[in-house]
């Protein structure tokens, strides 16, 4: 275990040197100071110190949070740049590479076998807002695609594997934390949250994180459906006590509506003073079923 703390000790260092002298070349490239960029820049810079000191000593998890803080603000200012300009017909290889930034921490777990659960490493919060971020991004990108008439004649196939890889980080957003157990002798003041808290929806972002897989399944079923199935390693699941994936074929209706229905159960039920908006997702849910019809 000691050696491979210090293998991710040595390769948090290596990763920490890359993204800084990104953000070096993205802050010339904005001519001006960002704060996101300059939060990065600090965080990397305590992380160097850190990795300078005696690395047997260093704790692994604090420098891996410390990196993986610094790439989600990065790659936060690289998004926002992207979503102004509504996805440039270029964007595919950034959408990749920030994909792959916001990967980086989890494949650094994996490849060295740190902990039987990455949460353990990372922690169940940054674990969801890596998911998130991914999920988020691709359907950011997908929504722009989706409007571009051209392309999608050409090139649907390639808008099936953005939707698939989104909905599939969405969902594995969704199913880090085990839903609370209300026969568990936990009590509640608020039956509501309680309510909430068994449905695995821990705040606002689950609940987008719903939304958003349910439209993007509802973009697969109108442009993919003519497309061969393929498969695809997704947990289908809304929420469960932990992400085994499996390979199966991603059925676009059935996922869609499974995740839409729970959403709209939970915003006009225990959110129902809170006024969230299910008019989109009933829409799609009639789609779904006039699809099945």
């Amino acid at each position: 275990m000691a050696a491979a703390g210090s293998s991710v000790v040595k390769r948090v260092e290596e990763l920490g040197d890359l993204a800084q002298a990104h953000i070096q070349q993205l802050s010339e490239a904005a001519g001006e100071d960002d704060h996101f960029l300059i939060r990065a820049s600090a965080a990397l810079e305590k992380l160097k110190l850190l990795c300078g000191e005696d690395k047997e000593c260093s704790n692994p998890s604090n420098l891996l949070e410390l990196y993986t803080q610094a790439i989600l603000d990065m790659t936060y200012f690289e998004e926002n740049k992207l979503v102004d300009e509504d996805f440039p017909e270029d964007s595919s290889q950034k959408v990749k590479e920030l994909i792959g930034f916001l990967s980086e921490p989890e494949i650094l777990v994996k490849e060295n076998n740190m902990h039987p659960k990455h949460s353990d490493l990372l922690g169940d919060e940054l674990l969801e807002c890596l998911s998130w971020r991914r999920g988020a991004l691709l359907y950011m990108y997908c929504h722009s695609l989706t409007k571009r008439r051209e392309w999608l004649t050409r090139k649907s196939s390639f808008l099936k594997k953005y939707l698939v890889d989104g909905i599939s980080y969405l969902l594995q957003m969704l199913n880090y934390r085990c839903p609370i157990q209300l026969n568990e002798g936990v009590s509640f003041q608020d039956l509501d949250t309680a309510k909430l808290l068994s449905e695995g929806i821990f705040s606002d972002i689950h609940l987008l994180a719903m939304m958003y897989s349910g439209e993007m399944c509802y973009w697969g079923l109108k442009h993919c459906a003519d497309q061969q199935p393929e498969n695809h390693e997704v947990d289908t699941g809304v929420s469960g006590a932990s992400y085994t994936t499996h390979e199966e074929t991603l059925d676009f209706r059935e996922v869609g509506e499974k995740i839409l229905k729970k959403y709209v159960s939970v915003c006009e039920g225990p959110l129902k003073e809170q006024e969230w908006n299910t008019t989109n997702a009933k829409q799609i849910l009639n789609f779904f079923q006039q699809h099945t019809n």
